[in-house]
């Protein structure tokens, strides 16, 4: 669910004025097959560990309710389908970044679980992908302003997790994973990670309004947000107890849904950007027009005074008075 709510959101705020609402179906169609996919081959290898550990031994595999060719048929179909629904309804770009985060997750991520501490790391890169997924199917390319939800997920996904991996560390300790918070006894280094990555979630309503993706009530409301989160971080980082840590993951909970909202709720849209200018330059157009009216009379002036006189003219001042005196337009006489 959370997977096809930020490839949606992505889809969403990579439209501009005009949603395709039978894309964004069938690119959270695509992403949910895909991420089925992915999880499917992620018990299929973790079945031995899965059984270890209470959070996981009542899974579909551990358990004995499904077999594990009946898992990999699974997987195999729902990952060749929605790559394909992906390629044929949105475009080549959106089914290779979802490709390509099946093979991510399912053999870089799944196994480095069991090898080094790096994993939660490469899962936040995994996690930071369905958005930019979603805003490619949308507009058939990645921009630099299709990185601000991906990079909130990539930072949100640090803290979440975490707290997380704190508060079931004798759960993977059994289950064989190497989680980073197994290698610090007093949590102060996995507090620090998460405090460190909540404080940078903090410009990212600033870039989202900068960048014109938004307007600057979602720069306030993102900062306010960030800072809220980043207040359990602080808090679990001073006092590293079972209870700081599971308020920062309800912290973390509450904020992605809140974020997604915020940026879909104030999102500006094509549309509106053009309006914007179009007013802007009305608005300069018209405290500018009493001066250009006065320029506008004093160059007319100007190229009266300058025009090229007739030779009478010159003859008509001295020494030549005696000559009659030419006529000018607007009653101009020398």
């Amino acid at each position: 669910m959370l997977v096809v709510a930020t490839s949606g959101t992505g889809f969403v705020l990579g439209s501009g004025s005009s949603i395709d609402y039978m894309g964004l179906c069938c690119t959270c169609a695509g992403t949910m097959m895909v991420a089925a996919s992915a999880s499917s081959l992620n018990q299929v290898f973790e079945i031995k560990n899965d059984a270890l550990m209470k959070r996981t031994k009542h899974r579909p595999l551990p358990s004995g309710r499904i077999s594990v060719p009946h898992a990999v048929t699974w997987a195999a179909s729902t990952g060749v389908a929605g790559t394909t629904l992906l390629a044929c309804e949105a475009n080549v770009l959106a089914a290779g970044l979802a490709a390509s985060n099946l093979i991510l997750y399912s053999f870089i991520y799944t196994p480095l679980k069991q090898i080094h501490p790096v994993n939660t790391w490469v899962g936040a890169i995994v996690g930071a992908i369905p958005p930019l997924l979603g805003w490619a199917a949308a507009s058939g390319e990645v921009s630099l302003n299709a990185m601000i939800l991906p990079a909130a997920l990539y930072f949100w996904q640090l803290p979440h997790f975490m707290a997380l991996a704190y508060l079931c560390r004798q759960d993977y300790a059994d289950g064989g994973f190497k989680m980073f918070s197994l290698f610090d006894a007093s949590g102060r280094r996995t507090a620090l990670v998460a405090l460190r990555n909540c404080l940078y979630l903090l410009p990212l309503g600033y870039l989202a309004y900068d960048w014109g993706i938004t307007s600057w009530w979602f720069c306030l409301e993102s900062t306010l947000l960030a800072l809220a989160i980043s207040f359990t971080a602080a808090s679990f980082y001073l006092s590293r107890t079972t209870k700081s840590a599971r308020t920062m993951f309800h912290a973390s909970l509450l904020y992605l849904p809140v974020f997604m909202s915020g940026l879909l709720f104030h999102r500006v849209t094509d549309n509106a950007k053009c309006l914007t200018i179009e007013h802007s330059h009305m608005f300069k157009a018209f405290s500018t027009t009493k001066e250009n009216i006065k320029l506008q009379e004093e160059a007319k002036q100007d190229a009266i005074l300058n025009q090229v006189r007739a030779p009478v003219a010159y003859a008509s001042v001295a020494p030549f008075p005696f000559l009659p005196a030419p006529s000018y337009p607007n009653g101009f006489h020398f």
